[in-house]
């Protein structure tokens, strides 16, 4: 079997257009790319729903052995059966000019109203490149949660976040019972999970 891995040269834009320019973008694109049996593929159009960079932080106390989890709505999940508030990590796009570890420290502030003492990587990510070019950086956030927990967020960006801070147990457990039903809170417990002996250590 080939082992030859394609790149961005293999793929030929050949038509560009915005239909949408809001809060995001939709772009619709006109390419033909390389295939694996050999030759390109027919004119491909193709509609990209452009979000950019995300970054979502999962925070964790050392010291009371609990997490932190942001709960608030989303119109994405009317559609689904179950309660369209969910529970998620603090998260926020990447504006220019900033770094991923600066959108960390900016959206803890805003949607938690605490300050990061550390940060460890978990996990970079396209979350549904299908058709959307959305990029998430995922962190686990060393931040003090006792009596942390508050109404959050920017009222000017109708934002009407709730801030809950759960023992690690019980989060563990409704993990188990699919309350977290989003991907970027699943890939952080499930890292958390994996490393809290070690994060604890580090962190205390």
């Amino acid at each position: 079997m080939a082992t030859e891995r394609f790149d961005h040269e293999d793929v030929e834009i050949l038509g560009e257009e915005t239909h949408y320019d809001g809060f995001w973008r939709l772009k619709v694109i006109e390419l033909r790319h390389r295939r694996f049996a050999g030759g390109w593929s027919e004119v491909l159009r193709r509609e990209i729903h452009c979000r950019g960079e995300a970054v979502g932080v999962l925070l964790y106390d050392p010291e009371l052995d609990a997490v932190g989890l942001v709960e608030q709505f989303r119109v994405g999940a009317l559609g689904r059966t179950g309660s369209p508030w969910l529970f998620e990590l603090v998260a926020g796009l990447v504006e220019a000019g900033e770094t991923p570890e600066q959108v960390a420290v900016r959206e803890t502030r805003e949607e938690a109203g605490c300050e990061l003492r550390a940060l460890a990587p978990v996990a970079e990510y396209f979350s549904s490149p299908g058709g959307s070019d959305e990029y998430f950086h995922i962190f686990c956030g060393c931040a003090k949660l006792r009596d942390a927990e508050a109404l959050h967020g920017v009222e000017g960006e109708h934002e009407d976040i709730r801030l809950h801070v759960i023992p690690w147990e019980r989060a563990l457990q409704r993990l188990g019972e699919g309350l977290f039903n989003n991907a970027h809170t699943l890939l952080a417990m499930q890292w958390l999970r994996e490393h809290r002996d070690e994060v604890r250590r580090a962190w205390r």
